[in-house]
Parts: C-alpha cells; sequence; structure tokens
C-alpha cells in the first residue's frame, strides 16, 4: 500500500511523517558513522550525542529544572505502577490514588502490594466520564504522595489543572498526554510516561524524576527497579532501546521546529474542537462519552444509537481509510486518537465522512 492511512490508534500511534522519513534514510547508515541506528552500541559516542539531545530537547521543551533528572527506561508504564510504591511508599507504606479508569485502577493493583493505598477519589460509578473535582478529594496528609492519571485513553478524558495536594508530592502517569502541552514540572514528584502515543515507538518510559525523592529509595531493592540505578548510569546501566530514544530524540526536535509546546497545544485543540463539534451538532446522532468539562484533546470518545449502527460506521469509516476508530474493549463505542502527529487534514477528512455517514441514516 503506497497510501498512507488515517491512524486513529490509541497506540502504538501516529509519528509526524518528517520524522519516519529522517528515520527512514537513516535506518541503513547514520551519517558519519557507517552503521545502522540498529546496530550502534549504547556506550558509543554516537549514542551519547542521541541521548543527550533526547535529553536536552524534553528539558527545553518542558522547562524541566536542574534539579530533576529524565530517565529513558523500559517495561512502560506497567512497570511505573511497581516502581513508584516500591521506591516512594516507605517510610509510611501508604499513599493516595484518584482513580479516573483502568489504567490508574491497575496502578492501585499493583501499589497495593506495598503499602496502604487510600482512594482519594474515583468515578466508576460514573462509568469514568468525568474527572474529580478538587473538593471532591480525600486525601491524606500524611501520604507518600498521591498518583493521578493526567489523561485517560479508553473513556476520553483528562485533567484540566493538577490536583492540589499541599506538602505530598504528585506523582503522574502522563503516557497519552505528554508533550501536548506545557505544564509546571515543579508541581510533580515524578511523572511518567510510555513513548508510544506521543513521543516515540513502544518499548521506551520517561519518566521525570525529583532527584531528592530518590532519598526514600532503599538501597535494599532490586537493582533494576530502584531509581538511582538509572539516574547514577544515565539511564545505561542495562541496554536501553537505542531506536526508540533516537525516534523520541526527532519527535522532540520536530515539536521544537513547529513552535513548541505553545503551538503543539494550539494546534490539538483545534483538532479536538474541530471533532467536538461535529459530534455535539449532530442532534444526538453522535453521543459523546466525556462530560464536556472533562473532554480529552487526544482521545475523542463517543457512541451512535445503537451497537449495530457503530459496526457499521468503523467498517465503511476502514474502507475509506480511517484506521483504529473501535473504542476499547472494555468502553466500546468508539473513539479517535488524535495525538501530537495526527494531521489537521485527517479531522477535516473524518468529520466530513461522519456528516455524510449521518446523512445516509437520515
Amino acid at each position: 500500500m503506497e497510501k498512507r492511512v488515517y491512524n486513529f490508534s490509541a497506540g502504538p500511534a501516529i509519528l509526524p511523517e518528517e520524522v519516519l522519513k529522517e528515520a527512514q534514510k537513516d535506518l541503513f547508515t547514520l551519517p558519519g558513522v557507517g552503521m545502522s541506528i540498529l546496530e550502534i552500541s549504547h556506550r558509543s559516542k554516537a549514542f551519547d550525542k542521541i541521548i543527550l539531545e533526547a535529553k536536552e530537547n524534553l528539558k527545553s521543551l518542558l522547562d524541566i529544572p536542574d534539579n530533576y533528572e529524565i530517565l529513558f527506561l523500559q517495561g512502560g508504564a506497567s512497570l511505573q505502577f511497581s516502581m513508584v510504591p516500591m521506591n516512594f511508599m516507605p517510610p509510611k507504606n501508604k499513599a493516595d490514588y484518584i482513580v479516573t479508569g483502568s489504567w490508574s485502577k491497575k496502578a492501585v493493583k499493583e501499589a497495593k502490594r506495598t503499602g496502604t493505598v487510600n482512594i482519594a477519589a474515583t468515578t466508576e460509578q460514573e462509568n469514568f466520564k468525568r474527572i474529580p473535582k478538587q473538593e471532591e478529594l480525600k486525601l491524606d496528609g500524611e501520604a507518600s504522595y498521591v498518583h493521578f492519571t493526567s489523561n485517560n485513553t479508553i473513556y476520553g478524558t483528562e485533567w484540566k489543572n493538577e490536583p492540589e495536594t499541599g506538602e505530598v508530592p504528585i506523582i503522574c502517569d502522563a503516557s497519552s498526554d505528554i508533550l501536548c502541552k506545557k505544564l509546571d514540572v515543579n508541581k510533580y514528584g515524578i511523572i511518567y510516561a510510555g513513548a508510544q502515543k506521543n513521543m516515540g515507538p513502544s518499548g521506551v518510559t520517561v519518566v521525570i524524576i525529583k532527584k531528592d525523592l530518590t532519598e526514600r529509595s532503599l538501597d535494599s531493592l532490586p537493582t533494576m527497579l530502584n531509581y538511582k540505578t538509572h539516574i547514577e548510569n544515565n539511564s545505561l546501566y542495562n541496554t536501553p532501546n537505542t531506536f526508540g530514544v533516537y525516534i523520541i530524540m526527532l519527535v522532540t526536535r520536530w515539536i521544537k521546529n513547529i513552535g513548541g509546546l505553545d503551538a503543539m497545544y494550539k494546534l490539538n485543540k483545534e483538532k479536538a474542537d474541530m471533532l467536538y463539534s461535529c459530534i455535539d451538532e449532530s442532534n444526538g446522532f453522535y453521543k459523546g462519552h466525556a462530560e464536556k468539562e472533562s473532554r480529552s484533546i487526544m482521545n475523542i470518545t463517543f457512541n451512535l444509537q445503537t451497537e449495530e449502527m457503530e459496526k457499521q460506521l468503523i467498517s465503511e469509516a476502514g474502507a475509506a481509510g480511517f484506521d483504529g476508530l473501535k473504542g476499547h474493549r472494555s468502553a466500546g463505542g468508539l473513539r479517535a486518537s488524535i495525538y501530537n502527529a495526527f494531521p489537521k487534514k485527517g479531522i477535516e477528512d473524518l468529520v466530513d465522512f461522519m456528516n455524510k455517514f449521518q446523512n445516509k441514516q437520515s
């Protein structure tokens, strides 16, 4: 197939075409190296330059202060669900978790293996259609940290502002909205994110960690599960995903070239508004899942009047070049994941397709 389809997959997800083309060019041999990016040593001078630029680009885009470290780890957010409590729940062995979807529930499950978890708030009884309000949070002032998931891919909700937690550190799973907009890193103890939605391919997890938090990490922890190990070794204690770090370098370079996170957010907001307008103006033919004030700009979730009609739309959309619109198996319906690299033209074409589909059913 020569023509690329519109990829609405929730992850691994779409990458910028410019990045794919540059990676394709360098795949056989990196300029001045004589080897493929897939072949170079993680301890070579060539890779030193790659990982350094990836870190510097992230630091520049997110205004990451010097008292934070940037790590490139493996195991996805799922491994962080375990590493976070193992490193930071002691000595109190209790933490607050805000549950807004399936991934935060999985984080809770792993944290309970280490200590006591207080569910500070949950919207599960409402099928996770909204984000809890600040006044709903029942926080423990003695908790080791407060954990939340900034964007919920399955249900299409996002936090507009971080929860206020006083002196208790905030830890955030930002896997599905990292780099979609600016944020104040100083408010966080840790931000972690799988790369496969907004930063690169699967197989790399970026961890932005406040260095003094690692004073809690016990030396009795398994070596690979101790954050201090990876800080001391510049993410090179074991062989990292060198190709994944290289793509992160190219993606962050691309974001800087288009104007940084302010420009990125403006584009993301325009794309999301266009699709939500189509849903809202359909007179109930399309029904958004998330409450308006909690809507994600990365994952737009919606339903049609019947499941049969949803299946028909997904089938016709696939034939028309729109891939990945089927909702998650636990939520059903449809989902359009429109991460940073998704083109605005693709939203325009999808809206046109949805309007025509609605007219055919009338």
